[in-house]
């Protein structure tokens, strides 16, 4: 649905999309994703839990990783001699990890609902640096007359990674290019606040269809090639579908990531379409879907893969 989620999230993966969907939940639930990016050349994977605390809050766990692995490290390729050896290759993963804690209420009103997310990032570059980052997550969902609204506000107090670097493996790539990366990084990386607003509606089209419509802004506070784009903020709207037969079989579409591209003077826009399937059998949900399709720039198409389960459906 091209993440076009963050009003009608409402199930265990709220500790991603919007932390305050979690309310919804009226059982346990666990859920595991897979996702293949660029035919394989890296990996993402997740896997959360989530519960109800009582009738008007819940709680959530997360782990993320997003990794490139089997990188061929060649800073030591060439012996002290000038000579080549191809023994002297090694490989090193270089991964982001994220740790989120979730947690959702009931605000005032029982259709307006507050999440928010502390996280702690990792992020590791094989042996030649590391770093520790921490940051907060907020999210907001209300329902009325059955339209649904949503916001979410991510790294809301600015998240900061502070890096650790290796002067030894650092030494390495220095002496392996002359002239070249000489200089030490900046230590401490920054990643600003970005903000998603979504609208969603389901319309009955047929004794057991059923379609959830979602449009959503997704907005930086920067200038960038988004199709909006100003030096104040940055809009990269997404619209998502989903049609369902009687709660079982899922058809699911999106398409987003407008971008402005300019190729030898002149400017275009580029769209992201994706497509997807699910199926739903005794608390069990299996997903798919494909991204990238059409190879959007130079990207190569995605695969993703998820398990959702509902422990409700396994209790006496």
């Amino acid at each position: 649905m091209s993440k076009a989620v963050v009003a009608s999230t409402n199930d265990v993966n709220s500790t991603y999309w919007n932390p305050a969907g979690l309310v919804n939940l009226e059982d346990a639930q666990g859920s595991l994703m897979h996702a293949s990016y660029f035919a394989g050349i890296a990996n993402y994977n997740f896997a959360a839990y989530a519960k109800p605390i009582d009738d008007r809050s819940a709680i959530g766990i997360s782990i993320i990783r997003f990794g490139v692995d089997d990188i061929l490290n060649t800073t030591q390729l060439i012996d002290s001699q000038g000579n080549i050896d191809y023994n002297r290759i090694s490989l090193f993963s270089a991964a982001d990890y994220a740790f989120n804690v979730s947690y959702a209420r009931n605000l005032i009103h029982k259709d307006l609902h507050i999440g928010v997310n502390a996280k702690i990032v990792r992020r590791i570059i094989g042996e030649f640096a590391s770093s520790w980052g921490f940051g907060f997550d907020a999210g907001l969902q209300f329902e009325r007359n059955d339209w649904k609204f949503g916001l979410m506000l991510r790294d809301i107090t600015t998240t900061f990674n502070s890096w650790s670097i290796d002067e030894e493996e650092f030494e390495k790539i220095k002496s392996a290019i002359p002239d070249e990366n000489q200089e030490l990084p900046e230590t401490t990386e920054i990643t600003k606040p970005k903000a998603q607003f979504g609208v969603a509606k389901t319309f009955r089209v047929g004794r057991y269809l059923n379609l959830l419509t979602e449009v959503d802004l997704n907005m930086r506070f920067a200038k960038t090639n988004d199709i909006i784009s100003s030096e104040i903020v940055s809009i990269d709207p997404a619209v998502g579908f989903q049609l369902d037969y009687d709660n079982i079989v899922f058809l699911r579409a999106g398409i987003g990531n407008f971008q402005k591209v300019e190729e030898f003077g002149e400017e275009s826009t580029s769209v992201q379409p994706n497509l997807g399937v699910g199926f739903l059998y005794k608390g069990i949900q299996i997903d798919y879907a494909l991204t990238n399709i059409g190879s959007v720039g130079n990207a190569l198409y995605s695969n993703i893969f998820s398990v959702k389960i509902d422990f409700s459906a396994f209790r006496p």
